[in-house]
């Protein structure tokens, strides 16, 4: 298992793999694109293993890199720095966020096909993007526990795909692989396995509330087969039509 992983993008996704990679023994770079220095508190809370640096800095360090970056900033990641990386994208295509994308509003690739474009020279994984933050934090549990919740990956190399089940599985999750990155739509929003499995019944809310409803909810476990029966249920909606998490 790689023992550098490096993050690019911090938010809220990005601190809680970073605190699952701390955990289980992985030394940690962060970056974010506001600077080192806006990292430091968080640094500080995970402790030795944890450094700050530049998004390129970052990607050279690591061995395995995590882009936990809005869509929208899909084309500032740094490709030289990643070249020969395999890359782990948690991005998912929300308009009314990134504004529209007319390759995905129209189906002609994914989100994660459009980053692997950017970065011709990596390997990009699809992974993390169908959890909520705290979630992914509070679920995770050790190799072979019985309520080991599942995550799906896609990709169109298989050894990185490998990898990314190794990270997975260090930090607490199994994998479920659902095919290529042209199939990395089955994970996003609009499909059965995103989000709402991991959370249960979900009230109507505003966006601001439900994110702040998730820090108070422990989460459901959903383990591999039922990740694997809501992948295979799937049907592809528009992208163009996907809207931030609510029951508006």
């Amino acid at each position: 298992m790689s023992r550098t992983l490096g993050l690019i993008g911090s938010g809220m996704i990005g601190s809680s793999v970073a605190r699952l990679a701390v955990a289980a023994g992985l030394e940690v770079v962060l970056s974010n694109s506001r600077g080192p220095e806006t990292l430091a508190d968080l640094v500080a809370e995970l402790g030795g293993r944890a450094r700050a640096a530049t998004p390129a800095a970052a990607a050279r360090a690591a061995d395995l890199v995590v882009a936990a970056i809005p869509l929208k900033a899909y084309d500032q990641l740094p490709a030289e720095a990643l070249a020969g990386k395999t890359v782990l994208d948690t991005a998912n295509y929300y308009p009314e966020r990134d504004g529209h994308l007319a390759e995905l509003d129209a189906g002609e690739l994914t989100s994660s096909a459009l980053m692997q474009r950017h970065l011709a020279a990596s390997q990009v994984v699809k992974a993390f993007n169908n959890i909520t933050p705290h979630q992914l934090f509070t679920l995770a549990r050790p190799t072979g526990a019985p309520d080991r919740s599942a995550l799906p990956i896609a990709g169109d190399d298989a050894e990185a795909k490998t990898e990314a089940a190794r990270l997975l599985d260090v930090l607490g999750y199994d994998a479920v692989d659902i095919g290529p990155l042209a199939g990395s739509w089955r994970s996003e929003p609009n499909t059965p396995v995103y989000i709402r499995p991991y959370l249960g019944e979900v009230p109507a809310m505003s966006v601001e509330a439900f994110l702040r409803w998730t820090l108070r909810t422990p989460g459901v476990v959903v383990p591999a087969a039922e990740v694997g029966r809501l992948v295979e249920t799937a049907v592809r909606l528009p992208a163009g039509e996907a809207r931030l998490p609510s029951d508006d």
